[in-house]
């Protein structure tokens, strides 16, 4: 009894030293409770190549969950997602799916309009004149799907602001690997709200060998700074989670989206 009396009180002594080093500039912060929660959205009655991607999607941000710093939740719709639901949820991470119309669309905007996260992945953004969701062009920055390369192909990619909180442990280029890339008009580049992240360098035309594209500004990574959201143009097959840079950009945005909640920065708490 003794001995088990040394070792509580040896052990809750450790524990109060480490906090106290926590608190008093210790380099580490151990998280004491998940930090956060976050809802990954996706179909899986998608395109074959989109479901192959939210199949890898899954594993990639499930892995991040490991230790329970944060609680991840998935739903293949987002059907029955209130307002009230959704704000439970500091991140949304979408990946090959849009909310329907009514009352899905309705939630979504009102989350997002009262501070709500998006991480969206390829599909995620896609829209064009079949869509009629002005809003959602208003969110993304930028106008409608313009274009893209077949069939999947790597690309070099060029970072448009290498100290950025999401580039700054980025090469200033890399090859992404092979992914269908969204060309989107008019290009958020032109939208003064957008802070560009990285785009496909012109080195890469002429892209595609059965569909070409030839010219054009082709961003593929950005956020809306009127909102907490960044867009990730990759997303199409099950080769995207193969590249350690790519795979650190997407950790990079992330955890910048989750960083960014009005509640406060849940890495600091």
């Amino acid at each position: 009894m003794e001995k088990l009396r040394r070792f509580i009180t040896l052990l809750a002594l450790t524990v109060a030293v480490a906090v106290g080093a926590q608190e008093a500039g210790y380099p580490a912060n151990y998280a004491r409770a998940p930090r956060f929660k976050a809802l990954l959205v996706y179909s899986d009655t998608a395109e074959p190549a989109h479901v192959e991607f939210a199949r890898d999607a899954m594993d990639f941000f499930s892995r991040l969950t490991v230790g329970d710093g944060w609680i991840l939740e998935t739903s293949n719709t987002f059907a029955g997602y209130t307002f009230d639901r959704l704000k439970e949820y500091s991140v949304l991470i979408v990946i090959n799916i849009s909310p329907a119309p009514g009352a899905e669309r309705e939630a979504f905007e009102k989350y997002m309009e009262n501070g709500g996260g998006w991480l969206g992945f390829h599909a995620a953004g896609y829209n064009d004149r079949s869509t009629q969701w002005p809003w959602f062009n208003k969110f993304l920055g930028c106008g409608s799907f313009y274009c893209n390369n077949w069939p999947p192909q790597p690309v070099l990619l060029t970072l448009d602001n290498t100290d950025s909180d999401i580039t700054r442990n980025l090469p200033a280029e890399f090859v992404a690997p092979e992914s269908v890339w969204y060309q989107f008009n008019p290009s958020p580049r032109d939208n003064k709200d957008v802070e560009i992240i990285a785009s496909i360098s012109p080195k890469n035309y002429p892209l595609g060998i059965k569909d070409v594209v030839r010219f054009g500004d082709f961003p593929i990574a950005w956020r809306n700074k009127k909102y907490r959201m960044i867009y990730l143009n990759y997303g199409h097959g099950d080769r995207e989670f193969s590249d350690a840079t790519q795979n650190l950009m997407t950790l990079n945005a992330f955890r910048y989206v989750a960083s960014q909640d009005p509640n406060g920065n849940p890495f600091e708490k």
